[in-house]
């Protein structure tokens, strides 16, 4: 199944595609896409649904974040060796987790603000794992258990802020729609291998990252895991796992984003995105 979200900011409605790639009002089944309608109950639930019995949504309105309110934005680092190495760092031993502040979220193709004293903000195309179930303590074998489905995310980032600024990671990761994610959240059931996705980002039409999921360092199961040893995952809670190599600061000269470019990116099933960037 594809969820989505629909409607102007702070008012969306749910929505799931029909076969003909049509948006169905989800309205009358859940209150919105968020940790309780990804629960395996509700799921399967809306699985049972006929969707053309649903009302169809007309026109072409606005997609919102794929998932409301999630209660974490969590992000994995370096998870990519290529994508490490180009940024000057060695492959990590463990994942390397931070937080996106849950304000930065926003619509896949809503514009992205560069923020106010920016001068190197980046892109990073990411598959971002949704969570369906309460995580504590789980094994690697028993995961994928956990796991709602994905979504497309693009992890803006500001690398002044993130490296040159002090303390963590996490204030060049935040600034208002620094996390786009969309255009919808896809069951885990619809794909047979989550570690063979293509991913693929243009600014301006141009090339600047192609990868796949294949080539990451630490894979989905493992991630659940592993952060599940620190805290408890939530219904909901949204992971970025890492971006393939040609992101703006591995490039020779380092080539950041200026206001009126546009960021375009997709992965296997997962849809695609598309960003003007926009001054704060």
């Amino acid at each position: 199944m594809k969820l989505l979200r629909y409607g102007a900011v702070g008012a969306e409605r749910p929505a799931i595609l029909d076969a003909d790639g049509k948006m169905r009002d989800l309205s009358g089944v859940v209150a919105d896409i968020n940790g309780e309608a990804l629960s395996p109950g509700s799921l399967a639930r809306i699985a049972a649904l006929d969707p053309s019995s649903l009302p169809l949504v007309d026109g072409t309105p606005r997609i919102g974040s794929a998932i409301a309110r999630p209660g974490k934005f969590l992000c994995v680092g370096l998870n990519y060796a290529d994508h490490a190495r180009e940024t000057g760092k060695e492959p990590p031993e463990e994942p390397v987790l931070f937080a996106k502040a849950t304000t930065a979220l926003c619509g896949p193709n809503d514009d992205v603000e560069i923020p106010r004293g920016s001068d190197r903000t980046d892109w990073e195309v990411e598959l971002g794992i949704v969570i369906g179930t309460r995580a504590k303590y789980v094994s690697e074998d028993e995961a994928m258990d956990y796991v709602a489905g994905y979504a497309l995310v693009n992890d803006v980032s500001e690398r002044r802020f993130q490296s040159e600024r002090g303390g963590q990671w996490t204030k060049g990761k935040s600034h208002d729609t620094f996390g786009p994610v969309g255009p919808w959240m896809v069951t885990k059931d619809e794909f047979s291998d989550i570690q063979n996705i293509d991913l693929w980002l243009d600014v301006d039409g141009e090339r600047r990252q192609t990868g796949n999921t294949r080539t990451m360092i630490f894979g989905v199961a493992h991630l659940v895991h592993y952060i599940s040893q620190f805290m408890t995952l939530e219904p909901g809670d949204i992971i970025a796992t890492g971006t393939p190599p040609g992101v703006g600061l591995g490039m020779k000269p380092p080539t950041f984003l200026k206001a009126g470019q546009v960021v375009t990116l997709g992965a296997t099933g997962l849809g695609e995105q598309r960003q003007v960037m926009v001054q704060a």
